[in-house]
């Protein structure tokens, strides 16, 4: 069956002074303090409520999100709220955050229609002004996931941060990939951890999949494998329009559970080979814009940390004696949607460096890791 993560915790709520209830002994016994971040659907809590309900004790959850099925109380129709389920609206905010031109491309919803839900919307959402001590407040709910490598966390601040979009760019082998499994397994891990107690999404789009590597990784963190492997939704993307697709379909899958992650390993490889020269140029980055578009959405609006990788190309100037010759594609499109950019590169043996090349709180520094048989570890001296 799958496993409910521990929902025994409590979590306040942070207009309420914080109280913690005893929950019971699972490996680690933990309070989260204020986690917004803790987004599942209503239905999925309020189980889990009722079970805590009959042992006497109270439940609050904090929620980032709200399911579609509250627009029925505003006397929005059924059969409306399955066509915007069909459109890939799954969450009150999702529908807010869109244009009513987007709205009205929906089948079977007139003008008229999206102007009045737009209206019952706008008293569900907070979308006016707030202080920056406001937003301060906000963001202390957000976790950040470890890298598994001591060095790397503390240039993060802590590690890869939810709620935004960190791209990792750097050649073959630099360990792209390995960082994306580690981070695929360290989500799930208690909060006190460096984890965020929810599930992951792996989108693979050049087939470098390997859950093998999920295994041993696990087993590092003293995890039950089989149980890791469980929790992490993998899907291979076949070309540029099916990786759209499957954004869709995570956001389905993600109003329905609790989930930390989103994976797109290699977010350009199939749009560096599905467009190609320079008169599909601004086509594909029109396409690429509206992908990461939907992913920084996505990491909003679930409060996930989306990771991307990013391939890189060689500049073929006449400086390519110059100490670095590749940059990531993408070009401005790609800079600008991503919060945080990492830049790896190979260093001695299986060590590799990590530069921060982007970002809006971090300084431009770098450090090392390594790549071992389990995931990023320590670089070795």
């Amino acid at each position: 069956g799958l496993f409910v993560f521990s929902l025994k915790t409590t979590i306040a709520i942070r207009q309420e002074p914080k109280r913690t209830t005893p929950s019971t002994p699972r490996h680690h016994d933990i309070s989260i303090p204020n986690p917004t971040m803790a987004s599942a659907t209503a239905g999925y809590y309020e189980e889990a409520a009722q079970g805590e309900d009959q042992q006497g004790e109270d439940m609050e959850i904090a929620v980032t999100y709200q399911s579609l099925d509250l627009l029925q109380e505003q006397g929005v129709a059924a059969n409306d709220i399955q066509k915007l389920n069909d459109a890939g609206f799954h969450t009150i905010e999702s529908v807010a955050h869109s244009t009513v031109r987007k709205l009205s491309e929906v089948r079977g919803l007139s003008e008229a229609k999206v102007i009045k839900l737009k209206d019952i919307v706008k008293q569900l959402v907070p979308m006016d002004f707030k202080t920056a001590a406001d937003a301060l407040e906000d963001r202390k709910s957000l976790v950040a996931l470890t890298t598994g490598s001591t060095e790397l966390d503390k240039l993060l601040e802590g590690g890869v941060e939810t709620g935004s979009l960190t791209e990792v760019f750097g050649e073959f082998r630099t360990g792209k990939t390995q960082l994306c499994h580690t981070l695929c397994v360290t989500c799930q891990m208690p909060v006190s951890e460096g984890g965020a107690e929810g599930k992951a999404i792996y989108i693979d789009t050049e087939g470098t999949f390997r859950p093998q590597r999920l295994q041993a990784i696990a087993e590092r963190f003293g995890m039950d494998p089989a149980v890791a492997l469980e929790n992490v939704a993998y899907a291979r993307a076949h070309n540029s329009e099916h990786q759209s697709e499957l954004l869709k379909m995570a956001a389905a899958i993600m109003s329905q559970d609790r989930y930390a992650l989103i994976v797109v390993d290699s977010a350009t490889a199939l749009y560096r080979t599905d467009y190609s020269g320079r008169g599909e140029l601004s086509e594909r980055q029109m396409q690429l814009a509206q992908f990461l578009r939907q992913l920084t959405r996505l990491a909003e609006e679930f409060g996930v940390a989306v990771f991307m990788t990013n391939q890189v190309v060689a500049n073929p100037d006449g400086m390519s004696f110059a100490k670095d010759s590749t940059k990531p594609i993408g070009g401005n499109i790609v800079a600008h949607a991503s919060t945080t950019r990492l830049r790896l590169r190979k260093g001695r043996g299986e060590n590799r460096i990590c530069t921060v090349f982007d970002s809006p709180t971090l300084p431009e520094a770098d450090c090392q890791f390594a790549v071992g048989p389990s995931g990023i570890c320590d670089a070795t001296e």
